[in-house]
């Protein structure tokens, strides 16, 4: 045993060292070329989604049906731990958590921005129609509902299975012990761990972004405060200074207090619009939509737009699905975390269904309140968005009673969700270079806390939501084929256990 400890202290410090690398050259070229780091990245997401569009959406597809099948076969009574262990955290805690950290800054960001962008201009027929409306929010929908929380739940229920239940150490490289045996604590392994540490930093950089640009326009569109990269630099710095320490203390006393507190303002503004918006139309328009979205759940999930090369389809179903995939070791080693002492079936359900409706509930409210206002009473929500797609919600809500202090409180709810992200993120990422340790040390989560700041603030100067975008789908390209070879390693894996 002592043996393998050293194995996988050196590879962590491998791993450690060449991801902090790669990471430090990224944001220094960033910084010093932006120009050059936007016509390279725009260069490759050009050829990945123009060549290999079907590619994410047919693998994401099969991720969903094969973790459903494993839902609902025999392995589902397996738990993610020793058979006699029980879940670590209480349900409601463990949905704030699942739910925060997978969602939350993104679902804030384009509830509102992505129905109206729909609307406007559709993937098919006229827009600004009453069918554009209904397409707009079907495919809303689609990019928020089942396929992310599939790729979500794949990650994590290999992490906890082969940490919590074969006893290895808290690594992507774990999973894959049953094709490679001990190769996974040689150079196979640390690239697949350095690979995924990339993915994660790219995938949260491009949220963290997002999520500063929402603070800046709510501030300005408040206070006045200006829009520019000053300011966002300086929002930035403050969040990161707070993710950071909330990283340092802990699951139990820092993420889990925020997740909880989070949720419930989510909530609180949520049930604001629903009582004070368009109640029995956000009702019908909810009620549709689920029979709209499963009606056409697989035509959606392999539509791949032939006919148009690099068209809609790339700019926004790849863009998610990559974005997910970036997301997918981040969120699912974070809910792997979260999980022990659950059955894979109670998982499954648990991580795929909840999240799910909860975003559906929310995306009825705060898009079809915003469709409301622009088809029926003529306020110019959409042009809005055209001009500052940041702007969204802030426009929304001005349509409101104490307009200011639900904008107020919305500003607090965006740097919750990007708290919570971040700092969960932060977690991940120092388990990933640690070696796997369940409990890394403060300072290295410290310092990845400050490296991620860095990123997203160089992402943002340098090439906008762009460059965010353009990382992300560049860094998922690999992932995904890494996540394809995890479904045949776990089966490979549960093969082995006893029924």
């Amino acid at each position: 045993m002592e043996h393998n400890n050293t194995i996988t202290t050196s590879a962590g410090k491998n791993v450690l060292y060449i991801s902090v690398i790669l990471t430090l050259l990224f944001v220094v070229w960033g910084a010093v070329l932006p120009e050059s780091m936007d016509l390279v990245a725009g260069t490759a997401l050009n050829f990945l989604t123009t060549n290999f569009g079907w590619l994410y959406l047919a693998a994401v597809f099969f991720v969903l049906l094969f973790i459903i099948g494993i839902a609902f076969s025999p392995y589902g009574k397996l738990k993610l731990g020793k058979d006699d262990e029980e879940p670590e955290f209480s349900t409601p805690a463990w949905f704030a958590m699942l739910f925060t950290t997978g969602m939350g800054i993104g679902l804030v960001f384009w509830s509102i921005a992505e129905p109206m962008y729909h609307y406007m201009s559709p993937p098919f027929g006229e827009g600004e129609t009453a069918e554009a409306a209904e397409i707009a929010m079907r495919y809303t929908f689609f990019h928020w509902g089942l396929h992310p929380w599939a790729v979500f739940a794949l990650v994590g229920m290999a992490l906890a299975y082969f940490q919590f239940r074969k006893g290895m150490p808290a690594l992507i490289s774990s999973i894959f012990q049953p094709i490679l045996g001990d190769r996974i604590h040689g150079p196979i392994g640390q690239a697949i761990d350095i690979l995924a540490v990339f993915a994660t930093v790219f995938g949260l950089g491009t949220s963290l972004g997002l999520g500063t640009m929402q603070i800046n326009t709510g501030l300005n569109h408040l206070y006045g405060i200006p829009d520019n990269n000053v300011v966002n630099i300086l929002i930035i710095i403050v969040i990161t200074t707070v993710f950071t320490l909330a990283a340092v203390m802990g699951i139990e006393k820092g993420i889990k207090f925020i997740a909880n507190n989070t949720v419930r303002l989510a909530l609180l503004i949520m049930l604001f619009l629903f009582l004070f918006g368009p109640t029995l139309q956000i009702i019908n328009l909810l009620t549709n939509t689920i029979g709209d979205y499963l009606q056409n759940l697989i035509y959606m999930s392999l539509w791949t737009d032939p006919i148009i090369e690099g068209g809609w389809i790339s700019g926004w179903t790849v863009f998610y699905w990559a974005w997910w995939i970036a997301w997918g070791p981040f969120v699912g080693q974070f809910i792997a975390r979260i999980s022990r002492g659950r059955t894979i079936r109670e998982f499954i359900i648990g991580a795929l269904i909840a999240p799910t409706f909860f975003s559906f509930i929310w995306l009825a409210i705060f898009g079809g309140t915003a469709l409301n206002l622009d088809i029926i009473q003529g306020v110019g929500i959409g042009a809005a968005v055209t001009e500052n797609v940041a702007s969204a919600l802030f426009v929304t809500l001005a349509n409101f009673p104490i307009s200011s202090i639900m904008s107020f409180l919305a500003i607090i709810l965006i740097a919750a969700f990007f708290i919570t992200s971040a700092d969960s993120g932060t977690f991940v990422v120092a388990m990933l270079t640690s070696g796997g340790s369940q409990e890394p040390t403060r300072k290295l989560k410290a310092a990845w806390g400050i490296l991620l700041g860095g990123v997203a603030a160089v992402l943002l100067v340098s090439g906008g939501l762009g460059a965010l975008q353009t990382a992300s789908i560049a860094s998922a390209f690999p992932f995904m084929l890494v996540m394809l070879v995890m479904c045949y390693s776990l089966l490979k894996g549960f093969s082995q256990d006893k029924l």
